[in-house]
């Protein structure tokens, strides 16, 4: 196969589609469909064309790339940046959200439902379908500590289920939890980071889930386009598959908060503390540093809002280098300002095309 490869990209005319078979064979990716435009490279012994990667044939018949170099003993692989005219002919739009909690994703989302879009809520699949059963074992956990209650239980005469919905997901919340004095409802360090751990397998299985949840709301549901309004934790889950997944099932577009909407998403968690998800080494480290603040000799002392108002900064800031990473590497950056003037299907198509057309003009400059 590699040298049928070579004697294809050597012997004139080029052709204009390159078998995925050809592509599995050098090891790159599978399962893609590549159109190619001028200019040959070798690299590790092996001839490969420089080419756009497209993932679906309505997509794109041509376009920009942005180059990519996949940590594999293989040539240099392009992937689709895409123009204009581009966006506006794909006829099963496919996004995905990115961005912290607050900046508006579930909110576009929502307003996109009513034009034919499924809404794909990262979220509420985390909790329907992977962390159903721990949080249930955790409400039921302190029902029992209810005489009346778990009487009634252990007799099976009340059963407990969980009501989450897209717009209600407190539920998943209420399960991760806050670290600090279990008399404040707090949680130790050790359960803390078991839940911690089974949202970030829950959130790396939901959005591996995307492929197949694209293929469900067109053929069964009926829906043209398709948006996935993920979590505001997918940057932290250093998970190289789930990024390839989404890039390629997906545009990614992140959604920046200006310097003014960053410290409204501040103010707003220093009113009102939620449970949060950190990586496990952002926390260690932050939790030193609080306890050495503070004064605190153990974990058990802390008071669980309070921590959870002082460490929010420190996490918006810590996250923001990645989802710039992000953006730059797979997608495209709107800010809230420009959202936030987005009422219909129309204004947020066309302040997408804006995007791209940011993006093109960075890619020329680059």
């Amino acid at each position: 196969r590699l040298t049928e490869l070579s004697r294809i990209f050597t012997t004139p005319p080029l052709p204009p589609i390159v078998s995925p078979n050809l592509l599995a064979a050098m090891g790159l990716l599978s399962q893609i469909q590549v159109w190619t435009s001028a200019g040959l490279c070798v690299r590790n012994k092996l001839i490969a064309k420089m080419c756009y990667v497209c993932r679906d044939k309505d997509r794109v018949s041509a376009g920009r790339a942005r180059h990519l170099t996949y940590p594999l003993n293989t040539a240099t692989v392009y992937t689709l940046k895409l123009s204009v005219d581009e966006f506006k002919g794909w006829r099963n739009k496919r996004l995905t959200l990115l961005g912290m909690s607050g900046v508006g994703k579930t909110r576009l989302a929502c307003l996109l439902r009513h034009s034919n879009w499924f809404h794909y809520s990262g979220d509420y699949r985390i909790g329907t379908r992977y962390l159903d059963e721990p949080i249930l074992d955790n409400i039921k956990q302190q029902v029992m500590q209810v005489p009346f209650l778990r009487d009634l239980l252990q007799s099976d005469s009340i059963y407990i289920r969980n009501n989450i919905t897209v717009d209600h997901l407190k539920p998943v919340a209420s399960f991760l939890g806050k670290l600090g004095d279990p008399e404040r409802g707090g949680l130790g360090l050790a359960e803390f980071k078991r839940r911690q751990e089974l949202h970030r397998q829950a959130e790396i299985a939901t959005m591996r889930d995307v492929p197949e949840f694209i293929r469900k709301a067109n053929t069964i549901y009926g829906y043209q386009h398709f948006v996935n309004d993920a979590g505001g934790s997918v940057c932290e889950l250093d998970d190289p598959e789930v990024l390839r997944i989404l890039d390629e099932c997906t545009l990614i577009l992140y959604i920046k908060a200006t310097t003014h909407d960053e410290q409204e998403l501040i103010r707003r968690a220093a009113l009102d503390p939620k449970p949060l998800y950190y990586r496990e080494a952002f926390l260690d480290e932050q939790l030193e540093i609080y306890l050495r603040e503070f004064d605190l000799p153990y974990v058990a002392l802390i008071n669980p809002d309070d921590f959870v108002r002082w460490v929010f900064p420190r996490l918006f800031a810590a996250r923001i280098p990645r989802y710039t990473a992000i953006a730059r590497d797979y997608g495209y950056c709107i800010t809230t300002a420009e959202l936030a003037e987005v009422r219909t299907e129309a204004d947020f198509l066309r302040l997408v095309e804006a995007a791209l057309a940011r993006g093109a003009s960075d890619t020329r400059g680059n």
